[in-house]
Parts: structure tokens; C-alpha cells; sequence
């Protein structure tokens, strides 16, 4: 059996709910699957492929996914990766391809790491939520958005296992 680690790092908690919906997926195909906050994971030993997923905040991954991508970069760089980043709040072309964009400098600071999958996913906001220095007079008055595609991520989630190489033949 396959064993795989959905990695993310969330600042607010949007990230987590689409990490388990992936993890979610990947069990239903049979395929143990541990779902973790990327700051609390100190070895991948014992698992055959990593999901990671972070927040993107002002198109910038958030520290503690820079610090995964650092930090277990040596590991990483020898098995199946496959990595999505959550982030625009507003629904144009321009914000998802900055997303995207942004996502992929933060991969390639991290040389030997090659994703087999990269998604990024619209984002979560609700002002109500913000804690300081987030919550500011300029975001306070915004409107909550969310543009997660449900549909679409659990599409990506599903073609995980393919992309992963965990499919036996």
C-alpha cells in the first residue's frame, strides 16, 4: 500500500480545508494518506509521495511553506511531489496567472525539487477572520470572497494518484 503526506501550511485555515478534501480523495482510492500542518513535520521518512499546498498572501508563499520547501528539500527532491497554492481572491486571469507565477519562484529557490503536478486554486477571505498586521482599515470593509473550485480540486486531487506514480500496473 501507498503512503502519502498532505503537507500545508494555512494561515487562516482555507488551506487545511482543501488539503483534507485531497486527502479525502486519495483514500477513497485506497491510499493511506496523513494529513499534517507543514510546520509541524519534522521527517518524510515512511512515505512514498508528497502533496503540498500552500497560502499565497500578496502573491508571496507564506513562511511556513517557504520553510517546508527549505527545510525538506533533500527529501523532497527524491520522491513524487505534487504542489497547489491557494491565493486569489479576486477572479481574473491577471491574479491567477501572478498566483502561479509567484508559486513557481518559490519552487525553483528550491533547487531538485520537481512537482510532478502544480495547481493553484482561488482563495478564501473573510475580513472577520484577519488578526493583526492582516486586519487593517483597508481590509476590514472588503467583502468575504471565496473562489475555491470545489469541482476543480477535487478534479486535481483525483489525478494525484496517476501523476504520483501510485498507481499499481
Amino acid at each position: 500500500m501507498f503512503s502519502v503526506l498532505v503537507a500545508y501550511a494555512t494561515k487562516y485555515g482555507s488551506t487545511r480545508e482543501v488539503a483534507d478534501t485531497e486527502a479525502a480523495r486519495l483514500r477513497e482510492r485506497g491510499i493511506e494518506t496523513d494529513v499534517r500542518a507543514a510546520g509541524a513535520i519534522d521527517s518524510l521518512d515512511g512515505y512514498d509521495a508528497v502533496v503540498f499546498g500552500g497560502a499565497l498572501y500578496f502573491f508571496r508563499l507564506i513562511r511556513e511553506g517557504r520553510r517546508f520547501l527549505s527545510r525538506h528539500r533533500k527529501a523532497l527532491s527524491k520522491m513524487p511531489v505534487a504542489v497547489f497554492g491557494m491565493g486569489p481572491i479576486e477572479d481574473t486571469e491577471e491574479q491567477y496567472v501572478g498566483a502561479r507565477t509567484h508559486l513557481d519562484k518559490s519552487l525553483d529557490k528550491n533547487k531538485g525539487i520537481s512537482p510532478v503536478a502544480v495547481a493553484v486554486f482561488g482563495g478564501a477571505f473573510d475580513p472577520t477572520r484577519l488578526r493583526f498586521p492582516d486586519a487593517n482599515a483597508g481590509t476590514r470593509n472588503m467583502p468575504p470572497v471565496d473562489l475555491r473550485d470545489w469541482k476543480a480540486i477535487e478534479a486535481w486531487a483525483d489525478s494525484l494518484p496517476e501523476a504520483l506514480g501510485l498507481v499499481d500496473d
